[in-house]
């Protein structure tokens, strides 16, 4: 069987909190000769990815039930998923434990890229990152995880070659320039040691590392199953609406396979009248900037 995909969860367990924090990368396996394009399949169905949840994230719901879905799709998809995980025990205890081709490592993406690329391993080829902070008196927490956490998965990846990144981020984070600073979203969610600009930092670093990535950026997160129909716009348009967590987790696993989702960001959020669209004619609506 080919290597997995690194996952790594945070310490509670899987839950999900009430906005979009996640944070799970997630890693696909080299074939025995040559690193299989995430947006290709294998001809010998053992590709694998890891999902990757670095902090302790006591209030935080959010982050672990997309990490959780995500990995339970891919195995379903025929993936073979590395989980990397603060806490190996806890995370045993909310993940399937008879699925070989679901593997549990240590790893937290706080401890640095060398760290991480020992958790990733060379036998990966794609990382989902959807990583997120606790809410708490740490001011310098969404620092520590969304900007500098995410840039060393990045950099991990480069040190590894593994050439497709993907980042479940969030809309709003350039509301700024947008014109949304009096958004009360933007407000709420920079209050907490300004989470949105911590985030926009680490996506323009991911735009400029030269690596194939896809930005998504989903609007406020719902525990609902989906419903209605999936819209996806390009970055910067977005400034409200919300989205099942359960939906996210699909938009990452087919921006993994999907050519089209190459070196874009999109922003996504569902609603009841939006007509249904293809995840090509979706992806393929984005323009790349």
């Amino acid at each position: 069987m080919a290597a997995p995909l690194p996952l790594i969860f945070r310490n509670p367990p899987l839950r999900l909190c009430s906005h979009h924090l996640l944070y799970p990368p997630l890693s696909i396996a080299k074939t025995s000769t040559k690193p299989l394009s995430l947006i290709s399949y294998s001809p010998t169905n053992t590709r694998s990815f890891p999902i990757l949840n670095s902090t302790q994230m006591e209030g935080d719901e959010i982050t672990e039930e997309i990490t959780e879905t995500t990995q339970t799709n891919l195995l379903a998809k025929g993936f073979a998923v590395k989980a990397g995980v603060r806490n190996v025990e806890k995370a045993k205890a909310s993940l399937p434990q008879d699925n070989p081709a679901l593997q549990i490592v240590k790893a937290d993406v706080t401890e640095g890229s060398a760290k991480l690329a020992e958790a990733i391993s060379d036998d990966s080829e794609a990382v989902i990152c959807a990583t997120g902070f606790s809410y708490g008196w740490d001011l310098f927490a969404p620092w520590k995880v969304d900007n500098f956490g995410t840039v060393n998965l990045v950099e991990a990846c480069r040190k590894l070659g593994v050439n497709r990144f993907i980042l479940v981020s969030s809309i709003l984070v350039n509301g700024a320039a947008m014109g949304q600073i009096l958004n009360p979203a933007y407000i709420f969610l920079n209050v907490f040691g300004l989470t949105l600009i911590a985030k926009l930092q680490a996506e323009q670093y991911i735009r400029k590392s030269g690596i194939n990535y896809t930005i998504i950026r989903p609007g406020g997160l719902k525990n609902d199953p989906p419903t209605g129909n999936l819209v996806m716009e390009p970055e910067d348009t977005l400034s409200d609406g919300s989205i099942s967590r359960d939906l996210v987790a699909e938009v990452a696993i087919e921006a993994l396979v999907n050519p089209e989702a190459s070196y874009k960001v999109v922003e996504i959020v569902s609603r009841p009248d939006a007509p249904k669209r293809s995840y090509e004619d979706l992806f393929g609506s984005i323009k790349q900037r």
